[in-house]
Parts: C-alpha cells; structure tokens; sequence
C-alpha cells in the first residue's frame, strides 16, 4: 500500500520519506492542491518497473515482427476461419487415431 503526502510535508520531512521509501520499498505518492503529482520511490523499485516496461516494449516488438511476417506469408490471401481450421485438425488426428482399437 502506497502512501500518500501534501507536497509541502514532502518539503519539510524529504529525508524521512526518501529513507522510508528505500527502506520499506513502498512508493510515496506527492500531492498538490489534492491530486497526485509524482511518486517518489527508491532506486530498486524504479529499476524492477523500468526493467518490466523495457520486457513489454520488447515482446511487443515481437508480436510486431510475427504480425509482419504473418502478412507476408499471407500475400492478400484471407485467413481461414478459425472453425476450419480447428475442423481440419480434427480430421488429421482423427485420421492418425483411426487405427487404434
């Protein structure tokens, strides 16, 4: 749970709360005029969010690079339905099963 402080406490007391955001990792959330303003959170935690955004932007990219390659392999031809599709695999193991007793 994050804690939430008037900018003017964060003024007076910016020590305190930079020691209790490294310590206890919890972000402290600043306000002005009763709205949230900016967060003030130790380095670890900033690293672990920049790091997960960085992994989004990444797979992203690859979704991206599939979604490309998937048009080029399509070349304007449509995709079948997703119904025969799944129908056609059916039949394929249906066929690879019919043998068993």
């Amino acid at each position: 749970m994050e804690r939430t402080v008037s900018a003017t406490d964060a003024r007076v007391h910016f020590g305190e709360l930079m020691r209790q955001a490294e310590s206890d990792g919890r972000p402290i959330v600043v306000e002005h005029s009763g709205k949230p303003r900016l967060v003030l959170m130790s380095i670890a935690a900033y690293e672990r969010l920049k790091a997960a955004s960085e992994r989004d932007r990444d797979w992203l990219a690859a979704v991206d690079r599939v979604r490309e390659g998937v048009g080029e392999y399509l070349a304007g031809r449509a995709l079948q339905p997703p119904e025969e599709v799944l129908q056609q695999v059916r039949e394929a193991r249906d066929e690879q099963h019919s043998d068993l007793p």
